[in-house]
């Protein structure tokens, strides 16, 4: 070989050689320096699915909304056949009524018994004074001493009658001491019997709990419905997020606050969407799957799994541009911050999701019971101005 030829294979071998290096670099910093950012395709929009679930039992009458439809909280979504509610109601009713008049009565008989204390009492004190008056007159012989033991015996009778009217009297009021008519446990057990009899008949309206997309209706007139069983399901719009399964070779970057970039294959490239992580699932979806993984196999394969994390969505991003429940995204988060925390530890304080829905369903239930208390003690006054 040549000397020329020698100098031009070293300098090809030497630009290999530094081309290999500089490989190796690259993929040492790539390997060991943090690129910015995590990437999956393994994304899908999640979200709350709301149940419609009766509290009693029935059958169907009536439906208010159908799928796809856009329901109103506290919208009528299913009405139930309501007689049998409405003729317990009625018998609650009557029954409150009925209580009241009898604990008024109570009152009264308390208060004739404490009058014939005082009769008797009364009659005790001139049965006494008689004797005392002819026991004088004995000594003079005006009166017999068989008229004396008459005002004797006319004292012990007084004396016993008061006795028993006073026993009488500790009965009746054993019955109605420091209470009155609208605080007596009888009173209030029908009470709380009207109440239940009420709410029974009012659940026989099945609202919507909150506002959303109506699906999943399995429900049909004329059907006969148990307590607990799903009817119709409510998606509410504005409470999505997107569950992104990570790699565990991906989680050591992902921290909560960081901010994610996502992509809908819906809309595509054009419309993108800001979120943040706000937390990571506690297994992964292996674990966590309804028939867990068994790998205690002679035959065991290594695979990577996956763990959701969940990434909230801008509420405004959201409105603009609505996504449904399944949706695949394309997910960037950003990790050049890793200063925030790998998995929650605040406790939560106040409830995630609430709904106002049930909270008046005692009020008409409680002005019921006034008006038919009202009536019960007389007051038709009062109970004509609460109807």
């Amino acid at each position: 070989m040549k000397q020329t030829d020698t100098k031009k294979f070293s300098r090809a071998q030497a630009a290999i050689a530094v081309a290999l290096l500089a490989g190796a670099a690259v993929t040492a910093c790539s390997m060991l320096a943090p690129s910015g950012k995590q990437v999956t395709e393994d994304a899908y929009v999640d979200g709350n699915v709301v149940q419609l679930t009766p509290q009693v039992s029935g059958s169907v009458t009536s439906i208010g909304a159908d799928n796809t439809d856009y329901v109103r909280a506290g919208q009528v979504l299913v009405q139930l056949n309501e007689v049998d509610a409405q003729l317990a109601l009625a018998r609650a009713e009557a029954q409150l009524s009925k209580t009241v008049r009898q604990v008024r009565a109570q009152f009264s008989n308390a208060d004739q018994f404490r009058a014939n204390v005082r009769l008797r009492a009364a009659d005790l004190a001139r049965a006494e004074a008689d004797l005392a008056r002819r026991r004088g007159l004995t000594q003079s012989g005006a009166i017999s001493d068989e008229e004396v033991r008459h005002a004797e015996d006319a004292v012990s009778t007084a004396r016993a009658a008061l006795t028993v009217a006073e026993q009488q009297q500790a009965g009746a009021g054993a019955l109605v001491d420091r209470t009155s008519i609208n605080d007596h446990p009888d009173v209030q057990a029908a009470i709380a019997q009207l109440r239940e009899a009420y709410i029974a008949s009012a659940r026989t309206t099945l609202r919507a709990p909150v506002s959303g997309l109506v699906t999943k209706r399995n429900v049909q007139l004329g059907q006969r419905v148990n307590a607990g069983a799903a009817l119709i399901a409510i998606v509410p719009p504005e409470q999505m997020w997107v569950n992104a399964n990570f790699k565990e070779s991906q989680l050591g970057d992902i921290r909560i606050g960081q901010t994610v970039t996502l992509w809908a294959d819906v809309y595509g490239k054009s419309v993108p969407y800001t979120g943040r992580v706000i937390g990571q699932d506690a297994g992964t979806g292996s674990a966590l799957a309804l028939l867990p993984a068994q790998n205690a196999t002679g035959n065991w394969i290594k695979v990577v799994q996956r763990v959701p994390i969940r990434i909230a969505l801008e509420p405004t991003q959201l409105a603009a541009h609505p996504l449904k429940l399944g949706l695949s995204m394309h997910v960037e988060v950003n990790t050049a911050d890793r200063s925030g925390a790998v998995a929650m530890h605040t406790v939560a304080t106040h409830p995630a999701y609430t709904t106002d829905v049930f909270d008046h369903e005692l009020e008409q239930a409680d002005r019921l019971v006034e008006r038919t208390i009202a009536s019960g003690r007389g007051d038709v006054a009062v109970a004509e101005a609460k109807k």
